[in-house]
């Protein structure tokens, strides 16, 4: 017996032991054929898609509300950014 299964109180086989071994790993698995796996496929993306909710028609309007919104004011502020930026370079390089 080693020193330090002689001092945790074991021996080899019952450390083996104590280590679960991996049920249902994808090693096990058995291969599955192109066509199961793509009839797989199709049938989660079914599943997903009936977790689906879909927003109603008021908060639809205000989610694109708010992204309009949003779209407009970072439009404005890119635009005052090269605005500066244009009359900044103008003012160093003359014109």
């Amino acid at each position: 017996m080693s020193d330090s299964a002689a001092a945790s109180g074991t021996d080899g086989a019952a450390a083996d032991r104590a280590t679960p071994a991996r049920s249902g790993s994808v090693k096990d698995a058995p291969k599955r054929g192109l066509f199961d796996r793509i009839a797989l496929f199709l049938r989660q993306v079914v599943a997903e898609l009936k977790k689906v909710v879909r927003p109603t028609r008021s908060e639809l309007v205000t989610y694109t509300t708010v992204v309009v919104v949003f779209v407009l004011v970072v439009m404005a502020f890119v635009t005052g950014i090269d605005f500066v930026i244009g009359r900044l370079t103008l003012w160093v390089f003359g014109k």
